[in-house]
């Protein structure tokens, strides 16, 4: 074998090719580590490159290519004490991205709206959006980047912005049917239906309710155990016991409402019946274990990686919806 080549050698993709027996694209696929090359023949490449000498210049490629290779996932929501960005959500979603895209040779760059004229996200080749923002706010301000973009979310009537979400109405029917279920009408549905998401739970609770019960509706300052707590004992503290349900539009704001009904000496569900959603972790181990409206996180950041893959490579794209299913636990 002969003696390495110096990396500055010219040695190119094609020569490498050569060498190795293979197309160009398999080798440029190998030292990628894409999956769509056996382990045997990226290693092959791999050892092969080394000898050369041989390095992949991934910002000459990029610049011939005219991409950055890279997708920027903006999370709307504003990190809070309450309500930490180490949550399910959106972790779960930022794996499923992670894991799409990463093996599709590109990486991803984390950031939030509030840091949207930064290089790495102006440099990205797309835009993921996790959470719409008050009134689709979030989702006005990164079009007018021109960028490729998929939103986690809520599709709205007329808009052509590709969004992947759960079925927000179909879980929201759910929570209705199972109050019903245990003779219980006087409800309150807690959640900012300023965001089109919580929006969607709500029609679809009332919807399903066919008017057999009231629903009281109540709009907290945050998604946080605090915000559930601050609202529920205000109500309380106002109106007294004038209801015996609670479906909240996150399980950290039913964690709140469970603990300010305990202060009360209010049991659940023996007094108010409480439903959340997300069906976190949290939920189940939670004391009583809460009964909650499951989304499937990881498989929609999978799927949003996918529709901006095919976004980026000029195919059609279409908004899709994920099944929900009530977790029926002891609230």
């Amino acid at each position: 074998m002969a003696p390495p080549k110096p990396v500055d050698s010219g040695l190119t993709m094609e020569d490498l090719a050569r060498v190795a027996g293979v197309s160009k694209i398999t080798v440029s696929r190998a030292l990628r580590n894409s999956p769509l090359v056996t382990e045997a023949t990226r290693e092959k490449i791999r050892k092969i490159a080394e000898e050369q000498g041989y390095r992949l210049n991934v910002s000459a490629r990029n610049l011939r290519m005219g991409r950055s290779y890279s997708v920027a996932v903006v999370v709307e929501m504003t990190p809070a004490k309450g309500r930490p960005m180490s949550d399910p959500y959106p972790l779960e979603l930022l794996g499923g991205i992670t894991q799409e895209l990463t093996t599709a040779g590109y990486s991803v760059v984390l950031t939030s709206k509030q840091l949207l004229d930064t290089a790495p996200v102006q440099g990205a080749d797309g835009l993921i959006l996790l959470g719409q923002g008050s009134h689709g706010a979030a989702v006005t301000t990164l079009k007018k980047t021109g960028l490729p973009l998929v939103v986690w979310g809520a599709p709205e009537p007329g808009s052509d912005t590709i969004v992947v979400g759960s079925d927000n109405r179909k879980g929201g029917a759910s929570a209705a049917q199972r109050f019903l279920e245990q003779g219980r009408t006087k409800l309150v549905f807690l959640g900012d239906v300023d965001h089109a998401e919580v929006q969607e739970r709500c029609a679809g609770f009332i919807d399903a309710l066919g008017g057999r019960g009231t629903v009281h509706i109540m709009r907290p300052k945050a998604f946080t155990f605090e915000a559930g707590f601050d609202c529920i004992t205000a109500l309380l503290k106002k109106k007294g016991q004038l209801f015996d349900g609670v479906f909240a539009a996150s399980d950290l704001l039913a964690m709140g409402a469970i603990r300010a009904l305990a202060e009360k000496n209010l049991r659940v569900p023996e007094a108010v019946s409480v439903i959340g959603y997300d069906d976190t972790p949290g939920a189940a181990s939670f004391v009583p274990p809460l009964t909650s409206v499951h989304q499937y996180l990881r498989d929609g950041g999978v799927l949003l990686a996918r529709k901006m893959l095919d976004l980026m490579n000029g195919e059609a794209v279409t908004s899709e919806v994920l099944p929900t299913m009530l977790m029926v636990r002891q609230t």
